[in-house]
């Protein structure tokens, strides 16, 4: 059965783009059907991915203002081995396109309807605002993946998060869920990033990931190259936390 998360945040600068594209290669690397769809008008999973997004002729625009299907905008990234709905500038123009069409929140989710059962796992990299096409995402997904800094800030911006998620189950997509916390660019020397993750284990208990992703020099260089980090140097701490976290989902699916 597909799995459909949005990996989102609305705090920028938390890891959620590195998150969606190695979390992608790293599910893909264990057999697993992706795939990746970039919500994001400033195109860069689509990048990551080694897709050049200025010589896209069609994106996740078109989609979203139902002037193109799934099919006809797919594309596999050359080196993660998984498939990507790419997204560029264009993008930024649907929310206004958008405002007065009718079913404007469920676009993408019609569209997936009938391509979902060929994936295992569909990622949705949201932008990093409570926006329209964030919405989209929600309402398309079954679950949320929210990676986050262990910072100071990072818990008042959850709770806004979180209420977002709640008026959307509400309103939109009742089966929507809290899928985990991804703590990211962790450094285990810094005593507020500890304490900030001992409260979220408090509050959100096993809905915070084991894995934890740190900061790592080879997964900042990866989108330079326009490939995941699992290609760029899998022995790397970067690598091998999204690999751990790949198999913990898979574990988590299989007990579910």
């Amino acid at each position: 059965m597909t799995k459909i998360l949005a990996i989102t945040n609305q705090k920028g600068g938390v890891g959620k783009t590195t998150t969606t594209v190695n979390l992608a290669a790293s599910l893909a690397a264990a057999k697993r059907k992706v795939l990746l769809i970039d919500l994001d008008p400033q195109g860069n999973a689509t990048m990551g991915c080694g897709i050049d997004k200025h010589a896209l002729k069609k994106t996740v625009y078109h989609l979203l203002l139902e002037q193109a299907s799934v099919a006809e905008i797919t594309v596999t990234s050359p080196r993660g081995k998984f498939d990507l709905i790419p997204a560029n500038r264009d993008l930024a123009g649907a929310e206004v396109e958008l405002v007065d069409q009718p079913h404007r929140e469920t676009r993408l989710k019609s569209a997936l309807t009938q391509f979902a059962q060929s994936y295992d796992y569909i990622l949705i990299d949201c932008p990093p605002a409570l926006n329209l096409l964030t919405i989209n995402g929600l309402c398309a997904a079954d679950a949320v993946m929210i990676p986050m800094q262990c910072e100071y800030y990072a818990l008042e911006g959850l709770s806004d998060l979180v209420q977002t998620i709640k008026k959307v189950r509400a309103h939109l997509n009742p089966g929507l869920e809290i899928e985990g916390l991804l703590r990211t660019m962790f450094d285990p020397r810094n005593m507020l990033a500890q304490q900030v993750s001992e409260q979220l284990k408090q509050h959100f208990g096993d809905k915070v990931y084991r894995t934890v992703i740190p900061r790592n020099i080879r997964l900042a260089e990866a989108p330079s190259y326009g490939i995941p980090v699992l290609y760029h140097d899998k022995s790397s701490k970067g690598a091998q936390a999204y690999l751990a976290l790949a198999g913990e989902m898979l574990r988590h699916k299989v007990t579910a």
